[in-house]
């Protein structure tokens, strides 16, 4: 809007209002020393008002002491932290950004750790204090009503709050539908002034975090109503659920990838249990593209921070996804994502929120998406501890999926081995003996916890695949693991007496820790065992399991293979055999050798429907077969 055309709009409001209107020098005035000021945050600051304050205690340096200045978060320079202006003011934060951080750990400012959700609460009962409230908000509308754009969060309460309420009235700032509106005449003075609203620019994809998103995607089902955190990361995922269908959204942070995919009707919110048709957020921060989208939009609802936080509320909310991000997570599955060891570096926010509000929803899910090191590979973001004095965003009890750019870990129900294994799994491969060592030293694994390191034990995700047996049934068969130590315990042990004489051509029972290391720690290079998974992915069970060794003098291998009673001829035998002679063919081996009890007739009709040129050897009662592969 050009200048003069919204200096006259403003006109008519100035004639009804025009108390409202004065010079800043007396706005300012009003403000005393002790002072509480809210500053709205994010891309809604109101940086006019901000430098127009700052000018003022520059003009007037007696003016006002010692004023508390309030916000969530600072996308702007935050000029009130610098040294010169200590005996005015005092910065708070409820969460940290780049131009806060330094003044906070310098002790020249204060953090408040605190869950969003109560925030307005907070703010209602007085506990924390507000005076005045700087905010910025769009034109009014012919009903004098002002929006509060994209950052309504804990605005609203800190207008209902503040004994005086100052707006920068700002033709950019886009009108928002929720509850996002304030009538003129609650506004005690009125700052009309036209800049650029705050932007955040849309993050930069690579290799890994489109990996990570691609791992993300196979847990997030058709119909979900998802929530994404904040961090370069969470909005870079959004781009692999461009194939999802009827996705809705309730969500703190409405960010350009969920928007993105609002634009391509991945997200309609049409399966949403309430707030049917409608995408619900509490602040937005994203492109000026991302603005013009919401402005006047009906299906978008900005919310106050304690209904898109609450709990309460998304347990009405049927499958529900909270994505989020971390710094760092340790073995036994703590995780924190506001601080560096003694370092503060963002805040709670909304994660403990969203992390556990979504597992009241009726089938919910918890997603913690990191990469699995920073500083350019040298530093692994899952470690044996937390660093000393980091903050414990999430406790154990709390994480359930994990995802990095080398698979997907479950912890939920897992004890301490079994989690540390499973995190293990999907660490950086450099750091995967390190952990491997440090997790024995500290108990957390055991002693004798075998490790084949470098490229020879780097799990082979390419092999992964879905296979259609002949009794039509689709099973799912991948390499083993090595934290699949648990599932095939029971696996072996829900074997029956035969079945194990069968399959080990011996009369021993027991299945220990030391002869199950021999299944899961394997030599790619070497051996390959695969295994037949049924079930969903917090509760999966092995009912098969297929293995060869290669034997280099012959270049060829051992074959061996084994089924679940209760699975047994519905072909998975047949299809595990059928994938170990592809993956050997395609390793140019000469063919396989296997030892087949004689009574074990109907392992021995699997093998002669292969497709081999079959040599059969009798001794001691046992099969020895060649099976050659045919050209």
């Amino acid at each position: 809007m050009q200048p003069e055309i919204f200096l006259d709009f403003l006109d008519g409001f100035k004639k009804v209002y025009p108390e409202k209107f004065v010079p800043e020098d007396e706005i300012f005035s009003h403000i005393r020393r002790g002072d509480h000021i809210f500053v709205a945050s994010g891309c809604g600051e109101p940086q006019y008002l901000v430098q127009a304050m700052i000018r003022y205690v520059e003009s007037n340096p007696k003016a006002f002491f010692d004023a508390e200045i309030i916000h969530i978060y600072s996308l702007g320079l935050a000029p009130y932290t610098g040294a010169k202006y200590k005996a005015n003011f005092r910065h708070n934060s409820f969460f940290i950004g780049n131009s806060t951080r330094d003044s906070i750990n310098a002790g020249m400012a204060d953090y408040t750790p605190v869950s969003l959700s109560q925030l307005p609460s907070l703010l209602a009962s007085g506990v924390v204090r507000i005076d005045v409230a700087l905010i910025q908000t769009s034109l009014p509308d012919e009903h004098h009503y002002l929006s509060l754009g994209v950052s309504v969060d804990v605005v609203k309460a800190a207008t209902e709050k503040a004994k005086i309420v100052i707006a920068q009235i700002n033709p950019n700032m886009p009108r928002i539908h929720g509850d996002a509106f304030i009538h003129i005449k609650d506004v005690d003075f009125i700052v009309p002034y036209d800049e650029p609203i705050l932007e955040v620019s849309k993050t930069k994809t690579n290799d890994v975090i489109k990996t990570i998103g691609k791992n993300v995607a196979r847990l997030v089902q058709d119909g979900d109503t998802i929530q994404v955190g904040w961090g370069g990361l969470p909005n870079a995922v959004m781009a692999s659920l461009h194939n999802k269908k009827d996705l809705g959204v309730h969500t703190e942070l409405l960010s350009d990838g969920l928007v993105y995919l609002i634009k391509t009707g991945v997200i309609n919110n049409s399966r949403k249990t309430i707030d049917h048709g409608k995408s619900v957020a509490a602040f937005c921060m994203g492109t000026r593209e991302t603005y013009d989208f919401l402005d006047n939009n009906p299906s978008i609802s900005l919310r106050t921070l304690d209904y898109t936080n609450s709990q309460l509320i998304m347990s009405q909310i049927d499958n529900m996804v909270a994505i989020n991000s971390a710094l760092e997570i340790d073995l036994s599955g703590q995780a924190t994502s506001e601080s560096i060891g003694g370092v503060f570096y963002s805040g709670i926010g909304g994660h403990q929120d969203f992390m556990r509000g979504a597992l009241f929803s009726k089938n919910g899910k918890t997603i913690l998406a990191l990469k699995s090191t920073s500083r350019d590979d040298t530093v692994s973001r899952i470690v044996p501890a937390l660093k000393e004095q980091a903050g414990v965003t999430l406790n154990r009890g709390d994480v359930r999926y994990v995802v990095t750019e080398y698979g997907i870990a479950y912890l939920h129900g897992k004890n301490i081995r079994e989690r540390a294994m499973a995190l293990i799994a999907i660490a950086h491969p450099k750091f995967r003996p390190w952990l491997i060592e440090e997790a024995k030293k500290r108990g957390l694994i055991f002693k004798d916890q075998a490790f084949v390191p470098g490229k020879r034990g780097e799990y082979p995700e390419d092999l992964e695949t879905y296979i259609t047996t002949k009794t039509g049934r689709q099973i799912f068969i991948r390499p083993v693991k090595i934290s699949d130590e648990t599932l095939l315990h029971d696996f072996f042990y829900s074997l029956s007496d035969k079945s194990i004489q069968r399959r080990f051509i011996s009369s021993r029972k027991d299945m220990p820790h030391e002869r199950l290391q021999n299944f899961v720690i394997i030599d790619y290079t070497k051996e390959l065992v695969l295994v037949v998974i049924s079930g969903n992915r917090e509760n999966p069970i092995i009912v098969g399991v297929g293995q060869y060794g290669i034997d280099d003098s012959t270049h060829t291998a051992e074959v061996a293979f084994a089924v679940r009673e209760d699975q047994q001829n519905s072909g998975i035998g047949f299809a595990l055999l059928q994938y170990l002679t592809y993956l050997a063919k395609k390793q140019g081996l000469l063919g396989f050798t296997a030892e087949v009890l004689v009574e074990n007739k109907p392992m021995l009709h699997v093998f002669e429907k292969g497709g081999f040129d079959i040599k059969k050897k009798i001794d001691s009662g046992v099969y020895e077969l060649t099976l050659r592969f045919k050209t």
